[in-house]
């Protein structure tokens, strides 16, 4: 007979449902409790609240829960490895590391309460300490050990993990229940295809702060070396400092907010495109706004040649009773540095965008992405004034490249940096009408 396996989802404090897993099949439940709480909200978009308590099952719960861990397979094996378990199903691996997941939520077992937002517990860590740890995440992803306290979920394909640094900058390993408050990534190094993405850390940065100048929200991201390792430190968003305490924000990654499984967060592989993705922000708290920030990151992104931007790559923030806004960027990197032929260079012909524009048809292809294309894409997704939302963006690039350009440090790698403020100017110079 199947096990049946069940854990409570907390948010904040609160018990908001129960999640359960019986001969494979996944159920959600929003607790009774929950449903009538002044702070009541959806975990998901593809879960509203309702009336009653009857539960979602099937492919939808599934797919939420599973969005909460890593993608890949090696990481999660590796991860089944380090905790001792039978099985590295989403089940078996947020029971151990559900403490501490995007946005809000805490996986528990049934005999645990959820945090109080007012607990804040670490163990301080000096740098030779981040080191070690940082060091050691090729083999303990996000710092995972049976030996240690960490108990966090980050999903994604990147080496990382999260920590927490208090009021006065001093970086703490968070004890039982205390959130993390900054991400630590490291370099990419070099990829399965031979890309050497070594300067990943500041091909990052430098993407975000560009992004930044022209307008959009990014997460707040620095560069910082504990001993010998260099990584990318990211104030988590989904975190907010109250009352002297730390409270998490609820927030999903919009392949959870479609009901998407992981394995398909490319538009290619039948993910959210574009249409999709503003259909859904069409229901936003300011859809208008959001809307347009959405359709002109797509435009920056193939400025950028950031050619990753699948629908793990964008969250929400979800508000009471269900309302929700578009969350700032993250993870953006440019191929820029990439680009060219020859071993470990990336030709301008096989870049391909996450997310399509079309034309007649479907168009992934970097070079083949012209200004008509956004032009079609935008009308046919009915945003108002395509035009001036290509002209306002491109209006922007040249000082912010020269903003960026003026304030990035002398020993800023000239191989990431170079090809990057020169790739945004030409492609943002392609955009421009014809005289």
């Amino acid at each position: 007979m199947a096990r049946f396996r069940e854990l409570a989802v907390w948010m904040n404090g609160h018990l908001v449902g129960y999640w359960s897993v019986s001969a494979g099949d996944s159920s959600f439940v929003y607790g009774e409790s929950w449903l009538s709480s002044a702070h009541r909200r959806p975990i998901s978009l593809s879960m509203p609240l309702r009336a009653s308590s009857a539960p979602y099952r099937g492919e939808i719960v599934a797919n939420f829960f599973d969005n909460l861990l890593p993608d890949s397979s090696l990481v999660r094996t590796t991860l089944q490895t380090r905790l001792g378990l039978d099985s590295r199903d989403p089940m078996a691996l947020l029971e151990h590391l559900g403490r501490d997941c995007l946005g809000a939520l805490q996986l528990l077992p049934l005999d645990e309460p959820g945090a109080s937002p007012d607990i804040i517990d670490g163990e301080p860590l000096s740098d030779s300490e981040i080191a070690k740890i940082l060091r050691g995440l090729p083999r303990f992803p996000m710092g995972v050990d049976r030996d240690t306290e960490i108990r966090l979920s980050l999903a994604g394909n990147h080496e990382k993990t999260a920590l927490l640094r208090d009021e006065e900058g001093k970086w703490m390993r968070p004890i039982g229940p205390t959130p993390t408050t900054h991400i630590l990534k490291l370099p990419i190094g070099m990829t399965p295809d031979g890309f050497d993405l070594s300067l990943s850390v500041e091909n990052e940065w430098l993407c975000l702060r560009l992004l930044g100048e022209l307008g959009f929200p990014v997460a707040r991201a620095e560069i910082a070396d504990f001993e010998d390792q260099r990584c990318l430190v990211v104030t988590r968003f989904d975190r907010v400092e109250s009352n002297g305490g730390l409270v998490r924000l609820p927030h999903e990654d919009l392949c959870q907010a479609t009901g998407t499984a992981p394995a398909f967060k490319y538009e290619s592989d039948g993910g959210p495109g574009i249409r999709e993705c503003l259909k859904l922000l069409g229901g936003a708290l300011h859809p208008t706004e959001d809307r347009e920030v959405f359709f002109k990151s797509q435009i920056a992104f193939w400025l950028l040649c950031a050619i990753d931007g699948h629908a793990k790559n964008f969250s929400l923030s979800i508000l009471p009773l269900g309302r929700f806004k578009l969350a700032p960027l993250y993870d953006v990197l440019s191929a820029y540095p990439i680009m060219g032929h020859g071993v470990g260079k990336l030709p301008r012909q096989k870049a391909t965008m996450a997310m399509a524009v079309w034309g007649k048809n479907r168009h992934y292809n970097w070079d083949r992405i012209f200004r008509r294309h956004w032009l079609r894409t935008a009308r046919d997704c009915g945003l108002p004034n395509p035009e001036s939302l290509i002209s306002d963006l491109c209006s922007e690039v040249k000082e912010a490249v020269k903003k960026v350009e003026e304030s990035l440090p002398r020993s800023f790698p000239e191989q990431v940096g170079l090809p990057i403020l020169e790739g945004l100017l030409n492609a943002s110079a392609s955009l421009e009408p014809l005289k």
